[in-house]
């Protein structure tokens, strides 16, 4: 891949080292951890930069010498069945480099699942790949991990947002996936999820399948001064001042959280020209263009919300973090209907999304959100 014109603030995606961030204690340690027989819990906050993680170590080159890799994000998805479609869609799309002969080995040992595989004119694969109607879930799942302990070589498998296996359906979820794991001594798993109380329960909790079955790994924000070394490096090889402070106000404005402070960064790069310089004082406006570029967005969001949640919404936004919104001096302050009704409507932005909870404290999720509903409301 061509990287000499790109954007060094990536926000989607990884590109490469050069293009990424620290996290060399976290990268290490993972690493060390996979190649020693470990799984591995990674636990971070949604856009913490986990899956950048996952993925720089995965272009570690002992990981890729030693293991075939795959990543897989089940954020979408409802069922058991959901699960392993889309695992299997995974294995099949990361064997496509290695051609036709591989992708065969795998269809082959995959009998519950029906492909179409037709080739273009440039001789490239293409696959649909579709579950029979009598599939069931436990044979299935016994053919993929009895192809990846059959593997040529052993294999890496990360599954990100793994706590949406315990809103399945199937009850025996997780004790069904635990006991293939368990079967895997060759193959490695990094279960990664962005809703701590949820893989704290899931991993550390005994009455759980997979109670004190990995290493774990909780991401925290990068160091500040790191930031400052890595953004600098890109600016002044691009002929551009950005000043200190002003790397250090986006990561206070926005507790140091990787997408958001790539995003602004990334903004600035965009602006800015060979030569000039970017100061504190230019910085709300980048802010406000950003957040501009989203009202549409968050205005249909917030309108789409029932009333009590949307109001409530406005106050968890304007207060910025909330330990007890069901307190009466909250309720109070914010003209909330009664200390139920809140709660009421946390749950449902809870589940919507709208709000995050970290070690007891709520939040909206979204930061630039927020910032639109300060501003607006």
């Amino acid at each position: 891949m061509a990287t000499e014109n790109i954007n060094p603030f990536v926000i989607a995606g990884y590109v490469s080292s050069k293009y990424f961030c620290d996290r060399e204690k976290e990268h290490a340690q993972l690493v060390t951890w996979l190649q020693n027989g470990n799984n591995v819990t990674l636990i971070a906050s949604r856009r913490m930069g986990k899956t950048g993680l996952i993925s720089h170590c995965f272009e570690n080159k002992a990981i890729k010498q030693q293991f075939r890799t795959f990543f897989v994000d089940i954020y979408a998805t409802k069922s058991l069945n959901d699960f392993i479609f889309l695992l299997s869609k995974n294995i099949l799309s990361q064997l496509k480099p290695l051609g036709m002969k591989a992708i065969e080995h795998f269809l082959s040992a995959i009998k519950s699942l029906r492909a179409e595989i037709s080739i273009d004119a440039a001789g490239i694969p293409s696959l649909n790949l579709g579950v029979q109607p009598t599939m069931q879930a436990e044979q299935s799942l016994d053919e993929i991990f009895q192809y990846l302990n059959k593997s040529d070589k052993p294999c890496c498998v990360a599954i990100d947002e793994f706590q949406q296996i315990a809103s399945y359906p199937e009850k025996n979820a997780e004790a069904m996936l635990r006991t293939y794991v368990q079967k895997s001594p060759l193959t490695r798993f990094i279960f990664a999820g962005s809703q701590r109380h949820l893989m704290g329960e899931m991993f550390i909790s005994p009455a759980r399948p997979f109670f004190a079955s990995t290493s774990m790994l909780y991401l925290e924000s990068i160091n500040l001064d790191k930031y400052i070394e890595f953004a600098q490096i890109h600016y002044k090889a691009a002929r551009k001042i950005v000043e200190h402070q002003v790397i250090e106000n986006i990561y206070n404005l926005f507790d140091g959280v990787t997408w958001y402070v790539q995003k602004v960064l990334n903004e600035i790069y965009a602006t800015l020209m060979p030569g000039q310089t970017f100061r504190p004082d230019h910085l709300p406006v980048i802010i406000s263009r950003i957040v501009a570029s989203y009202k549409y967005y968050f205005s249909d969001s917030l309108h789409r919300l029932p009333e009590k949640q949307g109001k409530l919404l406005v106050a968890i936004a304007k207060e910025g973090t909330v330990k007890a919104p069901t307190s009466s001096d909250f309720v109070k302050k914010y003209n909330q209907i009664s200390a139920s009704s809140v709660q009421s409507a946390l749950s449902g932005l809870l589940e919507k999304d709208f709000v995050t909870r970290e070690q007891n404290m709520y939040s909206v999720y979204d930061k630039f959100f927020a910032i639109w509903l300060k501003e607006n409301f």
